[in-house]
C-alpha cells in the first residue's frame, strides 16, 4: 500500500526543525503542506485557505494552545477535517493523563518518514 497522497495537511508544531522536517517528508511523497507554529497561526491560515484541509496534523503540547484546542476550534471552521496528532510523550502517559482519549489517532515522536507517511494515509484513509 503505498503512503503516497495529493492531500492538504495543515502541519501545526511549535519546534521550527520538526515542522521543517515532517514538511519536507510530506511533499516530497505528494502532499501540500500547510505550515503553522501554533494554534492562533493555525487557526488563521485555515480561514485564509480558500481549498479544502484534509488533515490537521499538530502537535499536542504546545505554548499557548494545546493540539486539542487547536482541533476544536478548526473543526468548527471545518467540519469533517480529520486529525493526527504527534507528541514525544508516550501513547500511555497522553492517555493516562486525560489528554487525548484511548483510540485517538496519535504518532510518537520522533518519527521515521516512513511511520509518518504511513500514519498520515491511515488516518486519510479512515472512514472515521
Amino acid at each position: 500500500m503505498s503512503s503516497r497522497g495529493n492531500e492538504t495537511i495543515l502541519l501545526v508544531e511549535d519546534e521550527r526543525a520538526v515542522r521543517a522536517l515532517t514538511r519536507r517528508v510530506l511533499e516530497g511523497n505528494g502532499y501540500t503542506v500547510l505550515e503553522a507554529a501554533g494554534g492562533v497561526d493555525a487557526i488563521e491560515r485555515v480561514e485564509h485557505h480558500e481549498g479544502p484541509i484534509h488533515l490537521l496534523l499538530t502537535d499536542v503540547v504546545m505554548p499557548g494552545m494545546s493540539g486539542l484546542a487547536v482541533f476544536e476550534s478548526i473543526s468548527a471552521l471545518r467540519p469533517g477535517i480529520k486529525v493526527l496528532y504527534l507528541s514525544g510523550y508516550t501513547p500511555n502517559a497522553i492517555v493516562h493523563h486525560g489528554i487525548l482519549g484511548a483510540g485517538t489517532p496519535f504518532l510518537e515522536k520522533p518519527f521515521t518518514p516512513g511511520t509518518l507517511t504511513g500514519k498520515v494515509r491511515e488516518v486519510l484513509d479512515s472512514s472515521g
